[in-house]
C-alpha cells in the first residue's frame, strides 16, 4: 500500500521513510502540505502521515481543505505540541489516528497497520453492498410472466418512498425477495435491511426483539439492548409472518407507525426512527380481522401497497428460467458439470403443482444437481414423484370446477397424509411437505385439522 509523509522536518521524514519501507510499503515524502494537496486528491494514496504544526499551510488546515473538496482520505495527524483538544479537532475534521511525537517505531507500525485493516474492511464492505445491490436488483427476479411484470413495475415505483408495504401470498413465492428489491431499489439501498419472522420467535421475547429494553427492564436484561427497529434506522425493516404478531404487539407497532417513534421496554423516553416497514403473511389478514386476531387499524396503515405475489403453479412459463437459474447457482457451488434439464424433466416441472413455490422448485433443482452424474438432469433426480408416492397420495376430487377450491382440497389431503405418517410430527411434517412450521400450523388451525 502506498503512503505519503507530509512533514517540514527532514529528519522526521527520513525516520518514517525508513520504518515504513522496512515493513513493505511504498512510501512517499513531501515538505509542504499545500504542495502534497493535489496528489492527496488524485487518490493514489492509501494513507497519509501529516504533521500537524508547519509553516504555510498547518496539517490542521489540510484536513479542512480537504474535507471542503470532498476527499475521504485516511489520514493520521502526528505533533510533538499536542494537546487532547488538538487531538479531538484533527478527529472532528476527518483525521483517522492522532499520534503525539515523540514515538517509537512499534507505535507508528501499529497505527498505519490499523488504518490498513479499516481501509480494508472499507472496501471489503463496498464490494458486498455492491454484491447485495446486483443479486437483490429489480433484473434478478426472473419471470416472463405479465402479472410479475405489473408488481415489478409497482416494486419500482414504490421503492424511493417510505411508505408501508404489505406482501401476499403462499409460502416460497419469494416475498423476502421482493422485499430486498423494494430496498435495494430505492434510497435506502446504502441502509440497513433487517429481516424477522415474527412466528419464530417467543411471544415474551418479540417486543424487546423489535423495540429493544433498556438494563434492569426485567429479571435477564443485564445492560441495555437496541431492538430491531433501531438497527434498521434509515433503513428497512422487513417483518415476514406479520399475522403471527400478538394483540398488544399490533398496539405498539400501530403507534410506532403513526408517531415515527419507539420506546424500549423499561424506558421511559421515546426514540425518534426513521424506519421502512415491509410486511408480509401467508395468512388470510382480513380473515384474521373478522376473527379479532389482527387489527383493522394495523392493517390499514401496513397495507398502503399491496403486493400479492402469484404462486408458481400459476407461473409455469417462469419454470425453465428459474431451472437455469437455480443450475448456473448450484454448478459454481457444487462445481458440477450439469448444464440443464432433459426435456422430459422440463414437462414434468410444468406439470407439478409445486405446493412449497420457488423455494420448493430451488429444493429439488438443488438436490438434483448433488445425485446427477452426468450434464444434463435425467427423470431420476427427481423427488416429487418420490414424494406422492411415498405419501400414497391420490388426488380426490370435488363436484365443483374451482381450482381453488381443487387447491384447498388437495392441500388439506397432503397435510394429512403427511401428518399420519409422520405420526403427527409437526416438524417432520412441514419438512416432508416443504413449507415452513408457521405455514403448516397456519394451515392446521385454517383446515380445522
Amino acid at each position: 500500500m502506498k503512503i505519503i509523509i507530509i512533514d517540514d522536518e527532514d529528519s522526521m521524514r527520513h525516520m518514517l521513510s525508513v520504518i515504513l519501507k522496512r515493513e513493505g510499503y511504498d512510501v512517499a515524502a513531501c515538505a509542504d502540505a499545500r504542495a502534497a494537496l493535489p496528489l492527496v486528491e488524485s487518490g493514489e494514496y492509501d494513507f497519509v502521515l501529516c504533521d500537524i504544526k508547519m509553516p504555510g499551510m498547518s496539517g490542521l488546515d489540510f484536513l479542512k481543505a480537504l474535507g471542503a473538496k470532498g476527499v475521504n482520505q485516511t489520514v493520521i495527524m502526528m505533533s510533538a505540541y499536542g494537546t487532547v483538544d488538538t487531538a479531538l479537532e484533527c478527529m472532528k475534521h476527518g483525521a483517522y489516528d492522532y499520534i503525539s511525537k515523540p514515538f517509537k517505531a512499534d507505535e507508528i507500525i501499529l497505527t498505519v497497520k490499523k488504518a490498513e485493516e479499516r481501509e480494508r474492511l472499507k472496501r471489503e464492505n463496498l464490494r458486498l453492498k455492491g454484491e447485495t445491490l446486483r443479486d437483490y436488483d429489480f433484473k434478478n427476479i426472473i419471470t416472463k410472466d405479465p402479472a410479475m411484470f405489473e408488481i415489478l413495475a409497482l416494486v419500482r415505483k414504490v421503492a424511493d418512498y417510505s411508505t408501508p408495504v404489505m406482501i401476499g401470498g403462499e409460502s416460497g413465492t419469494g416475498k423476502e425477495l421482493v422485499a430486498r428489491a423494494i430496498h435495494y431499489g430505492g434510497v435506502r439501498a446504502g441502509e440497513s435491511f433487517v429481516a424477522v419472522n415474527c412466528g419464530a420467535i417467543p411471544p415474551n421475547l418479540l417486543e424487546s426483539e423489535l423495540f429493544g429494553h433498556v438494563k434492569g427492564a426485567f429479571t435477564d436484561a443485564h445492560r441495555t439492548k437496541t431492538g430491531l427497529f433501531q438497527e434498521a434506522d434509515r433503513g428497512t425493516l422487513f417483518l415476514d409472518e406479520i399475522g403471527e404478531l400478538p394483540m398488544d404487539l399490533q398496539v405498539k407497532l400501530l403507534r410506532t407507525l403513526q408517531e415515527g417513534e419507539i420506546r424500549r421496554v423499561g424506558d421511559v423516553k421515546s426514540i425518534k426512527i426513521d424506519t421502512r416497514v415491509v410486511a408480509a403473511s401467508v395468512r388470510d389478514i382480513k380473515a384474521d380481522i373478522r376473527a379479532g386476531r389482527f387489527r383493522e387499524d394495523l392493517y390499514y396503515r401496513l397495507n398502503v401497497i399491496e403486493i400479492k405475489l402469484p404462486p408458481l403453479r400459476e407461473r409455469v412459463e417462469d419454470i425453465p428460467g428459474l431451472v437455469a437459474h437455480f443450475i448456473d447457482k448450484y454448478a459454481k457451488k457444487f462445481g458440477k458439470r450439469v448444464k440443464a434439464v432433459s426435456p422430459e424433466v422440463v414437462a414434468e416441472l410444468k406439470g407439478y403443482q409445486w405446493p412449497g413455490n420457488i423455494r420448493e422448485l430451488e429444493n429439488v433443482i438443488e438436490r438434483a444437481m448433488i445425485l446427477e452424474e452426468g450434464d444434463v438432469i435425467g427423470k431420476a433426480a427427481l423427488p416429487m414423484r418420490e414424494a406422492a408416492f411415498d405419501l400414497g397420495l391420490c388426488i380426490p376430487f370435488t363436484d365443483s370446477l374451482s381450482i381453488k377450491r381443487a387447491q384447498e382440497v388437495i392441500e388439506r389431503e397432503l397435510i394429512v397424509r403427511a401428518l399420519e405418517k409422520t405420526g403427527n410430527n409437526k416438524t417432520k411434517a412441514a419438512e416432508l411437505l416443504d413449507i415452513s412450521m408457521t405455514a403448516l400450523l397456519y394451515k392446521i388451525k385454517n383446515y380445522e385439522l
